[in-house]
Order: structure tokens, then sequence, then C-alpha cells
């Protein structure tokens, strides 16, 4: 019974947040790094150039080249756990490199 009212509550909370900002004029809500790189890896990916050159304005160049990094050391870290394989070997047969 209160879970259905707390959900209620926080339905109305939300609406009520987003026209009270919308009509405060609020500017465009901040992207972090992370969110930036997800976008900018993701839509190189898809070959999608406006999602692209949008990621590439929420944050500066050295802070989305920090996060490209990071989300390549991540994904290669987990396909490498996935693989029960070196981050090594997993990186090199990613870029197409013989193993080493």
């Amino acid at each position: 019974m209160f879970g259905g009212i707390r959900k209620s509550f926080t339905r109305f909370l939300r609406s009520w947040r987003s026209e009270e900002e919308e009509s405060a004029g609020r500017k465009k809500r901040t992207h972090n790094l992370f969110e930036a790189a997800a976008v900018y890896v993701s839509a190189c990916a898809e070959d999608d150039q406006d999602q692209m050159d949008e990621a590439v304005t929420w944050v500066p160049p050295e802070a989305l080249s920090f996060g490209v990094n990071e989300l390549a050391c991540r994904a290669v870290i987990a396909l490498a756990r996935e693989r029960d394989e070196s981050p090594r070997t997993v990186a090199r047969e990613l870029l197409g490199l013989p193993r080493n």
C-alpha cells in the first residue's frame, strides 16, 4: 500500500520539478565526462557524426580523452574476464594485432 503511494508521490514530484524547471528557463543539463565518453564512443561505433559532434561539446577535450581512455580500459578488462584471457591478449585481438 505504501509502495503505491510512494510511487505516485514520486511521479508527482518529478513532473512538478520538470514543469518548474521549464518555466524557470533552465539551461541545458550538464553532462559528466563518462557520459560524454560513452556517447562519443558509441556514436563512433555507429558512425553517427551528429552524435559525436554533440558529445564533444559536453566536456573539455582533455576530459573527453580521459573518459574514452577509462571506457577502453574497463571494456578490455570486462572482455578479458569474460573470455578468461589477459587484457593484453584481448586488446591486441581487438586491434587486429598478432598475439605476443
